[in-house]
């Protein structure tokens, strides 16, 4: 466990994109028709997770498509922390590496490296005294939604305190990847076991030297406080949606490359090779020009911003 003193600063940004420009950019139907990938690899994984549960285990784990479960999302840590599904600190060692693996065919090595990365601040909260008993980085729960199948829909979730994964299937293709959050607080761990740790590195960097480059310009900076929290959940889908800040068509060529070197870290690169190629150009098929980026709080390290 971390010893002595950890640096708890929050460090968020709240961007209209990690989850959600993919959802404004392009021909809904189109887009769900023709799918991201082929769901093959996910659903043998998914086979093989649940085969290996428990009766009472599999239940835990298994929720209708579309349901009230399905639809009520968020990054918060309510409830104690704890999400729908069956969470890795109920699963035995075998059940855990099928978990990994289910993952693993949706998430680069980069991906699982973050995931884990999130997982791990929930630690070392709960030894500084936040959520102490109630935080655990196996406090996260993986949840099916509908029947892994070959034809019809289906989804599979991961879910806990400041992570979100969530994937659509419709006939055997993978149809979405959102909504999707990587979160950190506290973003860089300065001291203990893990000191070192900087969760979200390259959000941080490219975003704050995008901020910098634009330090002079006019409606970049919104606030000399950062936000307090994530913007959107469920029943808050479009909570961000206004147009804030500047927009990339008053961008330089450097500062647009910035910009959406920005949104394919968050939004991008943390899937699979074939998932991040077809994501990317779902997220880009849109009216690039439009897309704004907004700053809240000081751009100072160690200073949290949004």
């Amino acid at each position: 466990m971390p010893t002595g003193r950890t640096n708890l600063n929050r460090r968020r940004v709240v961007f209209a994109g990690s989850a959600l420009l993919g959802a404004a950019a392009l021909s809904r139907a189109a887009a769900a028709e023709a799918g991201l990938a082929p769901a093959a690899d996910l659903l043998a994984a998914t086979q093989k997770f649940l085969a290996g549960l428990e009766p009472d285990k599999r239940k835990a784990a298994s929720f209708a498509w579309d349901g009230p479960e399905w639809r009520n999302w968020n990054y918060f840590g309510a409830a104690g922390y704890i999400k729908p599904g069956l969470r890795l600190e109920q699963m035995n060692p075998a059940q855990k590496a099928a978990a990994w693996d289910l993952l693993a065919s949706l998430l680069s090595p980069a991906g699982i490296e973050k995931t884990r990365n999130v997982m791990t601040l929930q630690d070392v909260l709960a030894a500084s005294g936040n959520g102490a008993g109630q935080r655990s980085s196996e406090r996260f729960s993986f949840a099916l939604y509908g029947t892994p199948a070959e034809t019809g829909a289906w989804g599979f979730r991961l879910e806990g305190h400041h992570l979100t994964q969530s994937i659509s299937v419709h006939d055997n293709r993978i149809v979405a990847v959102t909504p999707s959050s990587f979160s950190a607080l506290p973003n860089r761990i300065t001291s203990g076991k893990h000191a070192g740790l900087i969760t979200l590195k390259d959000e941080e960097a490219l975003a704050r030297r995008l901020a910098a480059d634009l330090a002079g310009k006019p409606r970049v900076k919104q606030a000399e406080q950062p936000l307090y929290n994530i913007l959107s959940y469920a029943g808050r889908e479009r909570a961000n949606s206004q147009k804030v800040g500047i927009a990339a068509a008053n961008l330089t060529a450097g500062q647009q490359d910035l910009l959406w070197q920005l949104i394919d870290t968050y939004s991008v690169d943390y899937l699979t090779p074939a998932l991040a190629t077809a994501q990317k150009a779902r997220v880009r098929s849109g009216d690039r020009a439009a897309v704004h980026f907004a700053w809240y709080g000081p751009n100072t390290p160690e200073k949290a911003f949004g």
